[in-house]
């Protein structure tokens, strides 16, 4: 049975620095994208960063704040945040898509997900 189990979260000030992790667990042919969302109350999921092989992809509103970077062999993936805004306020969910074993076809897991409150 595949997992993505988050840590990390927590209160912040503005201006301050959290560290996400997430670890994938279970048995696993390939992991081919891996990422995180937020969704904050009242609106909608969004991606805030991804990363796949070398790429990364980020929101505009992070861009320069926020940092993804992956261990293949640890099958981790960790979203550095700096500059925290109360706009980072969220849940950050953890996101992977990939080919469990035995499986036919890539499909997409999600963490539990982890609360971030930005606020003085």
């Amino acid at each position: 049975q595949v997992q993505l189990v988050e840590s990390g979260g927590g209160l912040v000030q503005p201006g301050g620095s959290l560290t996400l992790s997430c670890a994938a667990s279970g048995s696993i042919v390939y992991i081919n994208i891996m990422g995180w969302y937020r969704q904050a109350q009242g609106k909608q999921r969004e991606l805030v960063a991804s990363i796949t092989g070398g790429q990364t992809t980020s929101a505009d509103s992070v861009k320069g704040r926020f940092s993804i970077s992956r261990d293949n062999a640890k099958k981790t993936v960790t979203l550095q945040m700096n500059s925290l805004r109360p706009e980072d306020t969220a849940v950050y969910y953890c996101n992977a898509r990939l080919l469990p074993s035995g499986a036919a076809r890539y499909s997409d897991f999600w963490g539990q997900g982890t609360q971030v409150t930005v606020s003085s």
